[in-house]
């Protein structure tokens, strides 16, 4: 068993250590909010905050989150910075299809509680996560809009 905290709370996990953390999220604990993209942590469609670091969880192992706190899209709304995330996503209308959205939330979470007035620089260099629809404008007119 290995023991995770995520969301704000443990969880035990009957799963190799090698097991990459999105698998659990999604098919052992029903968090299904966390996508699966590429599988090669390019897409960012997978991506979770860990100690409140943005991070690819398809890419992460069990072993490596060790005592460090998982947050998900379905807790990110409990976070301020991440309250006004999702508020700015919701008012501008960012989603199109809507599939890269939670760890296009995530992403821009994870850039304002770190650059809480982010440049455009920032926002371009942080906001890496793949969109097929295209909504890169309005993603970093959400990310602005958030910082203001």
């Amino acid at each position: 068993m290995i023991e995770l905290m995520i969301n704000d709370r443990r969880h035990a996990v009957d799963a190799e250590p090698d097991t990459p953390l999105l698998f659990v999220l999604r098919d052992t604990l029903g968090l299904s909010g966390t996508k699966y993209g590429c599988g090669i942590g390019q897409c960012g469609a997978c991506t979770v905050l860990l100690d409140g670091q943005v991070t690819r969880s398809c890419q992460m192992p069990l072993e490596s989150v060790g005592t460090q706190a998982v947050t998900t899209i379905e807790a990110i709304e409990q976070d301020p910075v991440g309250a006004k995330v999702v508020a700015a996503w919701v008012g501008i209308e960012v989603p199109q299809c809507g599939y890269c959205q939670s760890g296009q939330v995530m992403a821009a979470t994870g850039l304002l509680k770190t650059t809480p007035k982010p440049t455009d620089d920032d926002i371009a260099s942080a906001m890496t996560n793949l969109c097929r629809c295209g909504t890169y404008n309005a993603i970093a007119a959400a990310v602005r809009q958030a910082a203001a």
